[in-house]
């Protein structure tokens, strides 16, 4: 029973993915979202120096230490919240968007409730893995 019960599990992940799949017309890519989401206020290389940083009340940081500052480990999970927003984590105190509702409700006519959700998590999971690949030595 218990076998039958993951394998229907999966069998459904996969459709709601294959679903998603189907909805979306181009691969998420990291960079591609950072530079339309991010790069604004955190600058095209990440240095915090984008056009609109100087207009903002917090200080806006760099990415690239993330790692650095982390003893030499990147704070995928914090990091994932911080971008997601919705969980109460909230980067630069609370100036930064709620980019996982902004990208659920990108998703949300074309996907559902559901799809939609799936959609922000790989968005924001797509950003972290970007984030972690420009990570400075």
């Amino acid at each position: 029973v218990r076998k039958s019960g993951r394998f229907a599990m999966r069998y459904l992940i996969v459709l709601a993915v294959l679903g998603l799949a189907a909805c979306v017309e181009e691969p998420m890519d990291g960079r591609t979202s950072y530079l339309e989401n991010c790069a604004s206020c955190h600058g095209a290389a990440a240095m915090g120096d984008g056009t609109m940083a100087e207009f903002m009340s917090v200080n806006v940081p760099s990415l690239l230490e993330l790692t650095q500052d982390n003893d030499g480990v990147f704070p995928m999970l914090d990091v994932i919240h911080i971008i997601d927003g919705r969980t109460g984590v909230r980067g630069h105190g609370s100036g930064m968007p709620v980019w996982g509702s902004q990208f659920k409700a990108e998703m949300l006519d074309e996907a559902g409730i559901y799809g939609s959700e799936i959609y922000a998590r790989g968005k924001v999971l797509s950003l972290a893995y970007y984030l972690e690949s420009i990570q400075s030595e």
